[in-house]
């Protein structure tokens, strides 16, 4: 990617007031974290992770300082109907061209042992590191009050 380009891009960003990281292809947005509560001793972070590259991609690993402990998490049901969490072995494919949606009840970054309490307006300094794109910093802001979206989305690549 041409400087000019990341230049006119990151432009674009501010304009729309949309968070976004840039890394070899690799674009977060919509990030945002929280935590249940206060007091609460996990958080978790969401966003779309997009891949504008030509090869697949893949998150392997996230760390932050607001956090002993950063994993990949997603919700899985087991045998008895129970929704469960659990950690992702392997990271998780960002495919080139595509997108992968990191949403409450699904896929999603876990803080363990949190540092401090998640503040609502502050921002979480993280780093997500990527097979291809390597380490890409992210400041993402907390939002307690932000609500999932019901609608369903077509998140289909369009030739």
């Amino acid at each position: 990617m041409k400087v000019s380009q990341i230049v006119a891009a990151g432009i674009a960003v501010l304009a729309l007031g949309t968070s976004v990281a840039l890394a070899d292809g690799i674009e977060i947005k919509d990030a945002y974290v929280r935590s249940s509560t206060p007091t609460s001793k996990t958080g978790a972070a969401f966003m779309t992770l997009m891949n504008n590259g030509d090869t697949d991609d893949r998150l392997v690993a996230v760390s932050s300082a607001v956090a002993n402990r950063v994993e990949l998490h997603t919700h899985r049901q087991s045998a008895d109907g129970v929704m469960q969490m659990m950690e992702i072995e392997g990271g998780i494919v960002v495919p080139a061209g595509g997108m992968h949606l990191l949403k409450r009840g699904g896929d999603h970054v876990m803080f363990m042992g949190l540092t401090a309490p998640l503040v609502q307006g502050e921002d979480v300094e993280v780093i997500m590191t990527f097979e291809q794109a390597g380490d890409v910093e992210v400041t993402i802001p907390v939002d307690h009050d932000r609500k999932p979206e019901h609608r369903a989305l077509d998140h289909s690549k369009q030739d």
